[in-house]
């Protein structure tokens, strides 16, 4: 069973909170975190490469010459791949990089993700992050506070003043906690929880 200090940010001691041991202390295996990585990733491809192919470009109406008698070369088209400015063989097409991972698989991922966070110390559980206004100053102070360098901030819900506050900072990323998932829990080396935004986690991945 994991338990955890809480704190607020100040990084006083408030409390402590027990994480479930099926979403905190999961094995951690990096084929799987690779696989739902490379998912995530490649569903945001644009996939808008483009080549014009020999129906696509320009010209090419006439037959050059007539088929025998010239002692050259047969040619349908002044467009063909082996011309200067013909189309182009085989060339990259408009596509769509996503593929399949189950559901069952992206959610055991994000439990690996989050376990590794756990297994590494660098998970952080803190009561509130409370700002009175809009200032990027005063979160850059709390962040100092709590020693965040690199970190990503899950919230239980939206919180406008937070998030405009934070935004300026490199290295820190705040996200509500329904849109949490491997990708940020991997890239940043430090995880702030919320302690309602833990609870919702584990609600949401039971």
């Amino acid at each position: 069973m994991a338990v955890v200090k809480v704190y607020d940010q100040a990084k006083k001691e408030v409390g402590e909170l027990t994480l479930a041991p099926e979403i905190f202390e999961v094995e951690v295996k990096p084929e799987i975190l690779n696989l739902v990585v490379r998912a995530q990733r490649a569903k945001f491809r644009s996939g808008t490469h483009a080549t014009k192919t020999k129906g696509l470009v320009s010209g090419g109406g006439a037959k050059p010459w007539r088929q025998k008698g010239t002692g050259r070369a047969r040619a349908g088209s002044n467009r063909s791949p082996l011309w200067p400015g013909g189309g182009t063989i085989f060339g990259p097409q408009p596509r769509s990089y996503e593929f399949k991972v189950n559901k069952k698989v992206r959610k055991l991922a994000l439990k690996m993700a989050l376990s590794s966070r756990m297994l590494e110390s660098s998970l952080t559980v803190v009561d509130r992050i409370k700002l009175e206004a809009v200032k990027t100053k005063d979160f850059a102070l709390v962040a100092k506070t709590l020693g965040l360098t690199k970190a990503l901030i899950v919230l239980p819900e939206d919180d406008s003043v937070l998030s405009l506050s934070a935004r300026n900072i490199p290295g820190i990323k705040v996200l509500r906690q329904d849109l949490l998932n491997v990708y940020d829990v991997l890239r940043y080396p430090q995880l702030v929880l919320f302690q309602d935004a833990a609870r919702a986690v584990e609600e949401r991945l039971k």
